[in-house]
């Protein structure tokens, strides 16, 4: 039974890794005899996976297919709101529990990040790691609970943002800010400052996403 366990658990995670890293994008098919086969788990398993991710509306039915999620431009801009809100809220509570090793992880992601400018998948990851760790700066399990739900919707978006031109750099600067507030225990300063980030993010997704639809005219 534990074996069972562990092997949904597996196979749920795998998908959504894959989902997350854009092997699979928004359309894409999933089938269950080729992601038993890509990852070596049984269909069992895999089946039960897609159908949690079905519930949790990452998968939607195309006829009897199931295919990955899409957002439209109301979903997108309805997570963005929440999402501000949420990690907002979490840079607030980061500036008041956040231990100085948490803090100095902080500082050690900032550095480390600053040799990825040049790649912006790795800095993708790097950006959810740093956020990952604010999170659970906040010392506020249900907030972090909330949040992964939110940056699980996240994994629905066929770019990141991260790979418009400048906005590399600018994230870095806009972290530096989010964690000297949170450093100063400035919650209010912390909470604007990742808000801010956010606000900017989602502006750049937007003209992402609009000069897509002039290319594809």
């Amino acid at each position: 039974m534990q074996d069972q366990r562990a092997s949904q658990k597996d196979a749920y995670a795998l998908i959504l890794e894959a989902i997350d890293s854009h092997v699979y994008k928004p359309g894409d098919r999933l089938v269950e005899s080729e992601l038993a086969e890509r990852f070596g788990v049984s269909r069992t398993p895999i089946r039960e996976a897609l159908q949690r991710l079905e519930t949790q509306s990452l998968l939607t039915r195309d006829g009897r297919s199931l295919i990955v999620a899409s957002l439209d431009h109301s979903q997108l801009s309805e997570l963005y709101v929440v999402r501000g809100e949420l990690e907002g809220l979490a840079a607030r509570l980061a500036a008041r529990h956040a231990a100085p090793e948490e803090v100095k992880v902080l500082r050690d992601m900032l550095d480390a990040d600053l040799q990825l400018v040049g790649d912006p998948k790795a800095l993708s990851r790097a950006n959810r790691r740093f956020h990952k760790q604010i999170h659970l700066a906040s010392h506020n399990r249900f907030l972090v609970q909330q949040l992964d739900l939110v940056h699980r919707s996240m994994a629905l978006l066929a770019t990141t943002s991260i790979a418009a031109e400048g906005r590399g750099n600018e994230t870095l600067q806009e972290h530096a800010a989010i964690v000297s507030a949170i450093e100063a225990g400035d919650g209010d300063a912390a909470y604007q400052a990742l808000r801010d980030h956010i606000s900017k993010a989602f502006v750049t997704r937007l003209k992402l996403d609009a000069e897509a639809v002039e290319a594809a005219e």
